[in-house]
């Protein structure tokens, strides 16, 4: 089982038998040897560097009805609301000031609002030339991506969710396809953005079969990015009663990808760490690169429910900061200054 590790830290990749061996398997050991080969490859594309990325949750209007998703549309008691100009440059001066040089914004669905924020990217874009802008706001048509791109956004992260068509149906209302969702990837890559894709890991109906269908998709497209956290349910939702994913295997999938995607960025989830006290010190020892700190405005942060027990602290405070800065150390790592982006090695060049 040992040599399956090593195989794929060797050739970054491994066939689908040996994937099910690793993902199936309960013996802590092989995990810690895993998540061990994964800090490895991390340290030597990366150093011993976590970037930081200053997350704004610009609106949580949705057209969209996902089954699993606490903004979806049909959850009436969610008091919708969408950022303002200034309040998103504001969000954007507070992380500028305390260092961070990468401001993602994200938001439901709605594509003519996405639009509108075209002027507020350029603003971004004019007034911080060094930090990079990523998006996150869903399947937009292709001439929206191009003008947000125009205006100087850089990537964008766009989760598959699942590779397998019949899982996404089971997962999305009627109207929604997994072939809209690759679409919309395939013309972000071909505009130039860094793209990320990823899923949720233990989403109902999810198999092993699903995951390794993941790890494939991923190995093909390549992505700069890979978001990957656990299913959490949410009260308002019809899968409100399944089961939380699994901490130790979406640690698991982190090592995976690290080992297939040595210059990838790779977060360690909110969603992580809403299921583990220790989740984001996990995800980073297993892999992952990159922490995304909370800059929405308090007011409106407690209504980006996506799902349950979500922490809405302010974690921008200046000593917040200092205490991840701590944690980081005590885990062997450092923050990031810069942009942080993906890095292209000899195989994914």
């Amino acid at each position: 089982m040992f040599e399956f590790v090593e195989e794929l830290a060797e050739k970054q990749t491994l066939d689908d038998a040996g994937l099910r061996r690793l993902l199936e398997s309960d013996d802590p050991s092989l995990a810690a040897f895993l998540h061990h080969r994964a800090r490895e490859v991390t340290e030597s594309v990366f150093g011993d560097k976590v970037w930081l990325r200053a997350l704004i949750e610009w609106s949580n209007i949705c057209r969209n009805d996902c089954l699993y998703c606490g903004i979806r549309r049909s959850n009436k008691s969610v008091v919708r609301y969408v950022l303002s100009h200034e309040e998103i440059l504001c969000s954007c001066e507070t992380a500028y000031s305390l260092g961070l040089r990468t401001f993602v914004l994200q938001g439901g669905e709605n594509p003519r609002a996405a639009a509108g924020l075209a002027g507020t990217i350029a603003e971004m874009r004019s007034s911080w030339p060094d930090c990079a802008i990523t998006l996150s706001l869903g399947e937009l048509p292709a001439e929206t991506y191009a003008l947000l791109r125009k205006s100087g956004a850089d990537r964008y992260l766009l989760r598959h969710e699942t590779a397998d068509a019949q899982h996404y149906s089971r997962l999305h209302p009627e109207g929604m396809s997994l072939n809209a969702r690759l679409g919309c990837l395939q013309t972000l890559r071909s505009l130039g953005f860094q793209t990320g894709m990823g899923m949720m890991v233990g989403s109902p109906f999810q198999t092993t079969d699903n995951l390794i269908s993941d790890i494939r998709m991923i190995e093909r497209f390549k992505p700069e990015m890979a978001g990957v956290g656990p299913f959490i349910p949410h009260h308002g939702t019809p899968f409100a009663d399944r089961p939380a994913g699994s901490v130790e295997m979406t640690l698991k999938m982190y090592s995976i990808l690290r080992l297939m995607h040595p210059g990838a960025m790779i977060p360690s989830t909110t969603a992580l760490s809403t299921l583990a006290a220790d989740g984001r010190k996990k995800g980073i020892l297993a892999g992952a690169n990159v922490i995304m700190p909370n800059f929405t405005p308090q007011l409106q942060r407690a209504e980006y429910s996506l799902y349950d027990g979500k922490d809405t602290r302010r974690i921008e405070a200046r000593e917040n900061l200092k205490a991840l800065e701590a944690e980081l150390a005590a885990a062997g790592r450092s923050i990031g200054l810069g942009r942080g982006d993906y890095k292209k090695t000899n195989t994914h060049a």
